[in-house]
């Protein structure tokens, strides 16, 4: 007597094997985005010209090592959050390795330990750090830095000129462009700050438009409060255009900046 065989429902099967394709895919994004490489936006130009506005670059969390803030995210809809994780009630950082002076780095904002900072480290535990007629003093000798060719405009980015650029070198040979949008700016001209043990002095490449360590809104960030460095764009677009206006892609998105190192 044979044992009576059922047919196999084909249908049912692949859609079976495309939900656990979808659910492994999302397991990795979910571990990779929470372990090694967090997406970020910038929505702001305090790092102009190094990030522009409509950026969109990976943030590798290995850099520095986990914190208790290296896992605190949430995911929102409509301006409410519909799920919230962190921080990690931990001390200290796991893996922890320590900035290099020029790094660009996000951080959660020392005020309320949730807000994402993208801000270039200028100052290390020790330092003393100032800024006199625009110039950066680290330990009181004055960063080097190159006049380059005036910029007419850069509407794109957020910003008009004409815009004075300068190459600044740090110490350590790190160089990059800032911009100098206006004589005596808010804060061509500041106090000496001493940098405390285990803080850092952030402060952003456009110098009049970016809220960082010169202010106390932002003040010195503790080093338990930093994510990760920033490491490649991997998109950017003009905010000028809506992303869902494909008929606008050739323009709005800016191919030269796509897959680019940050430095």
């Amino acid at each position: 007597m044979s044992a009576k065989i059922e047919p196999t429902n084909k249908s049912e099967e692949s859609v079976w094997d495309l939900v656990k394709v979808i659910l492994q895919a999302l397991l990795i994004a979910f571990v990779v985005r929470t372990f090694f490489f967090q997406p970020f936006n910038i929505p702001s130009g305090s790092m102009i010209p190094t990030l522009l506005i409509g950026d969109y670059l990976f943030v590798n969390k290995l850099s520095y090592g986990y914190s208790k803030y290296s896992f605190n995210f949430s995911i929102g809809l409509g301006g409410r959050d519909l799920f919230k994780f962190g921080p990690v009630p931990f001390e200290g950082r796991v893996l922890a390795n320590v900035p290099a002076r020029g790094d660009i780095a996000v951080f959660k904002l020392p005020a309320d330990n949730e807000t994402d900072y993208i801000k270039r480290v200028i100052g290390l535990p020790g330092d003393r750090i100032r800024v006199s007629d625009g110039v950066l003093y680290i330990n009181d000798v004055a960063v080097k830095r190159e006049r380059l060719n005036d910029l007419d405009m850069d509407a794109s980015a957020g910003v008009r000129g004409p815009i004075r650029q300068y190459r600044e070198i740090l110490p350590n040979g790190v160089s990059y462009v800032t911009y100098d949008l206006w004589d005596q700016g808010t804060a061509d001209n500041t106090q000496e700050f001493k940098v405390p043990p285990a803080h850092y002095f952030m402060m952003g490449d456009n110098r009049d438009n970016s809220t960082d360590s010169r202010f106390p809104q932002v003040g010195y960030v503790p080093y338990e409060n930093l994510v990760g460095r920033a490491t490649i764009i991997f998109f950017s677009h003009d905010p000028r255009y809506a992303l869902y206006e494909f008929w606008d892609w050739p323009f709005a998105i800016r191919w030269d900046r796509l897959f680019t190192l940050v430095h």
